[in-house]
């Protein structure tokens, strides 16, 4: 067992050396937070960590597919490109601009880079392919997204032809709103070599505007393979959404991501006008992601995992994949960490792909170096400044007789100007007795 150490647990801490140490991380997350905070938003006080693993530990036992240490959790099909994405080795995702006809609430697009420039300007994604072709880059999946990419219908085709040409075996896919979404362009795709399309439905729409992409839907199952939804869960849409899968259900798609919806830090009314507040804790590791989501909302990820649990109860045949915010972000993490020379003291974590290693304070350090010489283990780091010892989580069991408190800490590999730095993320509480290799 490992604790998270939040405002709430960090009392268990006796160590008053480990107690400060970790303080430090609790004040730059509260900092953080009221960055947040001073958006306009409002953090919900309750934390619905307990609720939100016993509704998952439930569904697992109901037969559905959990994944990704959690992040992520499907019943009867999921996408190849999303069991790519855990890695994310081999998976681009291009856009020829940033344009979109719509004006979605939640929309993150305005956190891209360069987001005002591509707005107007357009990107030569045909340069770009061939660019990382002849840098002998291997991408077995490939999409296009926007902005809404059937605004630019030519470049958009030409995009998925010459992917098709340049890796055969590859897996394409295309997101879109639908509204462009006609005969001819889905005939144009399908020859192009679309795999998969991916249509969002947004639940803030009349009736008769879902009714419509609803029908795109239906017509897009007639030329490609593999037809999905994908889509944030706003709360309080649990009875729509549950007609939403039934609907889908009966269309015969293959399958629909729920996602967590997330405040882009931008259009606080928005959110507030619907009563909808950010998670308390809205990261496992507070970092900069690559992902531009913003931060999740309280309760999203609960329905999410309730509409999992009523398609299985209303026996559905299409899949019903839940992606979390946190599953977006572990390839990256992997990306950052694997392959590369690691710290002699660090380990990298099958569970979030960051570096895990273990630290002792204090008084402790001295009866831990003891034991450490008994047993013959040099591959330690002594910090005077923040009088602790660091060391590799292999080496706790060699501890079991000891009554201490020990830190695991979470860092990543971070590619600066100057070369390459080993950057701490957090520390969490453990103990010899608590501790088991599969924790990491």
């Amino acid at each position: 067992m490992i604790v998270d150490i939040t405002r709430e647990t960090h009392g268990q801490i006796r160590n008053p050396v480990f107690a400060r140490y970790a303080a430090m991380y609790l004040d730059i997350y509260d900092r953080y937070m009221e960055q947040v905070r001073a958006t306009g938003i409002e953090i919900d006080p309750h934390d619905y960590t307990q609720e939100v693993a016993q509704r998952r530990e439930r569904l697992r036992q109901r037969g559905a597919h959990v994944r990704n240490a959690g992040r992520s959790v499907y019943i009867n099909a999921i996408s190849p490109a999303c069991v790519a994405c855990k890695k994310g080795v081999g998976s681009a995702t291009f856009f020829v601009s940033l344009r979109c006809h719509r004006d979605c609430y939640y929309c993150f697009n305005p956190n891209q880079i360069d987001y005002e420039f591509y707005k107007t300007h357009t990107r030569d994604l045909i340069r770009e392919l061939d660019e990382i072709a002849a840098q002998g880059g291997q991408l077995d999946c490939l999409a296009l997204t926007g902005g809404e990419p059937l605004l630019h219908k030519d470049e958009a085709l030409a995009f998925f032809r010459h992917a098709r040409t340049l890796y055969p075996d590859a897996h394409l896919r295309l997101y879109t709103c639908g509204d462009y979404v006609d005969e001819p362009i889905l005939q144009a795709l399908r020859a192009a070599g679309l795999d998969e399309i991916r249509f969002s439905i947004r639940m803030h729409d009349t009736p008769k505007a879902r009714e419509y992409i609803l029908q795109r839907i239906e017509l897009a199952r007639r030329y490609i393979r593999l037809v999905m939804v994908e889509m944030p869960v706003p709360p309080g849409t649990q009875v729509e959404m549950r007609a939403l899968l039934q609907e889908l259900d009966r269309i015969g798609i293959f399958s629909i991501n729920l996602l967590e919806l997330c405040y882009p830090l931008i259009n606080a009314a928005d959110f507030n006008a619907r009563g909808f507040k950010v998670k308390a804790r809205p990261f496992e590791t507070l970092y900069d992601y690559w992902y531009a989501g913003g931060v999740p909302v309280a309760r999203s990820e609960l329905e999410c995992l309730d509409l999992l649990e009523f398609a299985l109860e209303q026996g559905l045949s299409i899949g019903v994949h839940y992606c979390s915010l946190e599953n977006k972000f572990t390839g990256q993490n992997y990306q950052q960490n694997a392959g590369r020379k690691l710290p002699r003291v660090a380990l990298l974590s099958n569970r979030d792909y960051m570096l895990k290693s273990a630290k002792v304070f204090g008084d402790d350090i001295p009866r831990v170096l003891d034991v450490f010489e008994r047993a013959g283990i040099r591959d330690y780091e002594h910090d005077p400044a923040h009088s602790y010892l660091e060391f590799s989580v292999s080496h706790i069991r060699t501890l079991k007789k000891l009554d201490i408190e020990i830190g695991i800490s979470t860092a990543t590999l971070e590619q600066r100007e100057d070369g390459v730095y080993l950057r701490e993320l957090k520390i969490d509480l453990t103990t010899p007795a608590w501790f088991k290799p599969a924790d990491i």
